[in-house]
């Protein structure tokens, strides 16, 4: 299983990012939600500290490029395998940066790589 980071986890459910935490859950992704308030999706919560000392697989986003360059740094700190740019994400800056870092970088949607089996 890989633990993986949502990053813009929002507590409405019409969003993508909330139903990617709950997929996520869904097929035993130890996952950790990231995001604005504090909340809870079914039962996870939705932490606004960013994560201390901890090792994720793979980092998923859901914040436009612009919201995305104060955590550049603390993405790259985390050193994940993947990270993973869903929709209306991709950013060919950022991309290039952790590419240097030795990250996997996908333009994908999680909730679609879920479903097909290539998470």
């Amino acid at each position: 299983m890989k633990k993986t980071i949502v990053v813009g986890a929002s507590p409405k459910p019409e969003r993508y990012s909330y139903k990617a935490v709950v997929r996520l859950k869904q097929y035993g992704h130890p996952v950790y939600a990231f995001g604005l308030r504090e909340a809870d999706i079914e039962g996870i919560p939705i932490y606004t500290d960013w994560p201390k000392d901890e090792e994720f697989d793979t980092v998923t986003l859901y914040l436009n490029p612009t919201r995305q360059e104060e955590y550049y740094q603390r993405i790259i700190d985390l050193k994940p395998k993947r990270v993973i740019f869903n929709p209306g994400t991709e950013n060919p800056h950022f991309m290039e940066m952790l590419k240097d870092k030795g990250a996997e970088v996908e333009a994908a949607c999680t909730l679609v790589m879920l479903s097909v089996g290539n998470y």
